[in-house]
């Protein structure tokens, strides 16, 4: 059984410490309540240490929302997975709007880098994946995802891939509040994201990776998610913002 994990990406928001320690006081006790499902909160670079202090002795994972793949150098303005450890258990690697805007660090090689980078410094990495509008019309979901799942896992072995974690998210369902269906996302995240895996290594490592949903996830769908057997937890945006992401915890760990 793979274990579901809920992960929060809070993207550039709640950056200033007083405001992310706020809502990590509140958010708490009631996630520490819940013991069936992994959570994780990935907040900015900012408040990352302020954070690591307040949930260091707490079932609650902290991830970050990108790095480099180099330990150190002549990379302004990045954080390199050496800066992570010790502070993160997590980290997002290749989300679309990296991959839209951050060139030549956010290509299927840079991505791939970047998980290999993680894995060695002890860091889940979180690799997304995804579609736009124009491809889902094309009928492009299967070649172009199954390609990005493919490139993330070039110079792994088994084991370490087994380590990784996927999220299938849907470039036209992200932040649109129009979520793919959860019997859609059931079939991409079966057929494409673990056939590309099991094409890679085997079935056996494709039962083993947790392939999370994200695109519009919110308190009130996430249990119809859940339900979905290839389904293993979600990456959240908007709706981890407040308070109320509890509740969207607790409705995923009620199945």
């Amino acid at each position: 059984m793979r274990r579901p994990l809920i992960a929060a990406n809070w993207k550039m928001n709640l950056g200033r410490v007083d405001e992310a320690l706020a809502l990590v006081r509140q958010l708490r006790p009631p996630l520490t309540a819940v013991s069936s499902v992994d959570v994780a909160i990935c907040p900015p670079f900012t408040v990352i240490p302020a954070l690591a202090e307040v949930l260091g002795n707490s079932s609650i994972g902290l991830g970050a929302q990108t790095m480099h793949w180099a330990k150190s150098g002549a990379h302004t303005g990045d954080v390199s997975p050496a800066m992570l450890t010790g502070l993160c258990d997590y980290v997002i690697v290749g989300h679309s709007e990296r991959r839209a805007s951050a060139g030549a660090t956010a290509t299927d090689e840079a991505v791939n880098r970047k998980v290999l980078a993680a894995l060695e410094y002890d860091l889940v990495p979180i690799v997304c994946v995804g579609e736009s509008a124009t491809q889902r019309e094309a009928g492009e979901t299967h070649s172009f995802v199954g390609g990005q799942v493919c490139a993330a896992l070039q110079g792994l072995g088994a084991p370490a891939a087994a380590r990784c974690v996927f999220a299938y998210e849907p470039i036209w369902a992200i932040g649109s509040g129009q979520a793919a269906t959860p019997a859609e996302a059931n079939r991409t995240i079966g057929l494409t994201v673990r056939g590309a895996i099991a094409s890679t290594f085997d079935e056996t490592v494709a039962g083993k990776v947790r392939v999370l949903y994200g695109g519009s996830v919110n308190p009130e769908n996430i249990a119809d998610f859940m339900a979905m057997p290839e389904i293993d937890g979600a990456l959240v945006g908007g709706a981890s913002l407040t308070p109320d992401f509890a509740d969207l915890v607790r409705n995923a760990a009620a199945l």
